[in-house]
């Protein structure tokens, strides 16, 4: 039987389509304000429900150069500003287990990132909170070996859990989703979502003016 898992009204994993969508990392409230009054207009027009996704760090940043994001505390009070006037559900992602109960406090869907899907300490304390985890497919994991992490979510009292499709590394820099991995993840029962921002991915590019070496091709 196929898993629901509920965020606020969303049934995720029944017939009903949903987006996850927003900034990739928090910027400025006027960027995060305009953006969440151009979703809520596309909900509405489309009858399609939205998660309010946006990081509060991204710490995989290829260089110091580049924006990480306004950090814990203050992305976590422009997330709840977003959720108090538009009423989305919140996802961000967390990088260290101290991050995972102040989020709580906060978000609908924690996210576990890509490169941290096997980290055992981080997994369980976001699963501890009880609630619903994202765990984003490794790149560097074969999309079955996701069970993994889903049953250290499981072990650890929570069974309210998304996956997400991301692509995986096929040799270097080039990242790829393999449509196989769909079977592979929907074969664990629990909902399954695609990350289209990295159907395709050439990473670690060095451009010439260095304000970005990570191209994404959507």
């Amino acid at each position: 039987m196929k898993k629901i898992v509920k965020v606020g009204n969303i049934e995720c994993g029944s017939d009903q389509l949903f987006l996850i969508s927003g900034p990739c990392v928090i910027e400025d409230e006027k960027t995060m304000f305009d953006a969440a009054e151009t979703l809520k207009k596309v909900q509405e027009s489309t009858g399609v429900p939205i998660i309010y996704k946006s990081s509060f760090t991204k710490d995989n940043r290829s260089s110091l150069d580049f924006y990480q994001g306004p950090g814990l505390d203050e992305g976590l009070k422009l997330l709840q500003k977003v959720k108090d006037d538009y009423g989305f559900p919140l996802l961000s992602d967390v990088h260290y287990p101290s991050q995972v109960n102040p989020a709580a406090e906060v978000l609908d869907v924690i996210q576990i990132p890509a490169y941290l899907a096997m980290q055992t300490s981080i997994v369980t304390e976001t699963a501890k909170t009880g609630k619903v985890v994202n765990l984003k497919h490794a790149q560097f994991l074969a999309p079955e070996n996701m069970a993994k992490p889903l049953e250290k979510c499981i072990d650890s009292g929570n069974d309210q859990v998304i996956l997400t499709e991301r692509g995986y590394t096929f040799g270097y820099n080039d990242l790829i989703v393999d449509p196989r991995s769909f079977h592979h993840l929907n074969e664990t029962g629990y909902p399954v979502v695609f990350d289209i921002t990295h159907s395709i991915r050439k990473y670690g590019i060095p451009s010439a003016d260095k304000t970005d070496n990570d191209f994404k091709l959507c």
